[in-house]
């Protein structure tokens, strides 16, 4: 099973956002509303979906799904999704309802990388801007244990802001690509009434009904 991209030793849900003053306009596809990723105001009422919290996920076959979990806190930090010989992880933050938080995101990101030993290569792909990444890997001893490429996405919505990482098969096979950008746009953020700070986390929680395909894995708090 394919492992989550991480940076300085960390899962790449604990990089740190802090604000950088670049860019603050919505970064999204024109018709982000209709293909998605979409708000739970613009998502089909009917449609089956596994109630996450901050984001619904449309049930499919060869889906499974993992929720990592904060050591300590017991708090769910982001979703894990194994699909098509990948692994798509993704976080809901809440955002300002008329700017973005993607460019920013995207400009920090690849400083982090590449003061880790990294590189990157930004480009545009089906959801706009995105950072094709070479992450290094530490081996057990310290050692250094080559490197694996991860793509870094972003969508800005009203007032949220979705990030993915997409690792394993979906970085270089065309066809494994698409079956997980289509998983990312079946996402439906849930991002509630409550005020919330930009980059808070929108809070994640088990689905009711978790199956044997629905599994906890902890990660370390930052």
């Amino acid at each position: 099973m394919a492992e989550d991209p991480d940076v300085d030793g960390r899962p790449a849900d604990e990089i740190d956002f802090a604000t950088g003053g670049v860019d603050d306009a919505k970064s999204a596809p024109d018709n982000r509303d209709v293909d998605g990723p979409l708000d739970e105001h613009e998502a089909n009422a009917v449609r089956p979906y596994v109630d996450l919290g901050g984001v619904k996920i449309v049930p499919r076959e060869g889906l499974h799904l993992r929720l990592e979990v904060e050591e300590g806190t017991k708090r769910v930090v982001a979703v894990g999704l194994d699909y098509a010989g990948s692994t798509l992880q993704v976080q809901p933050f809440a955002a300002p309802r008329s700017t973005g938080l993607w460019h920013e995101i995207r400009a920090q990101i690849v400083q982090q990388i590449q003061r880790q030993g990294g590189t990157t290569r930004e480009q545009d792909g089906v959801f706009g801007p995105e950072v094709l990444a070479e992450l290094p890997v530490v081996a057990g001893g310290g050692e250094g244990g080559g490197k694996r490429l991860a793509r870094f996405i972003g969508v800005d919505g009203p007032r949220w802001f979705l990030r993915g990482v997409i690792s394993g098969a979906a970085t270089v096979e065309g066809e494994a690509a698409e079956q997980i950008e289509d998983l990312f746009r079946s996402i439906v953020v849930v991002r509630g009434s409550m005020p919330m700070p930009p980059r808070d986390l929108i809070p994640l929680h088990m689905p009711a009904n978790a199956t044997a395909g629905q599994q906890k894995r902890q990660v370390a708090p930052e």
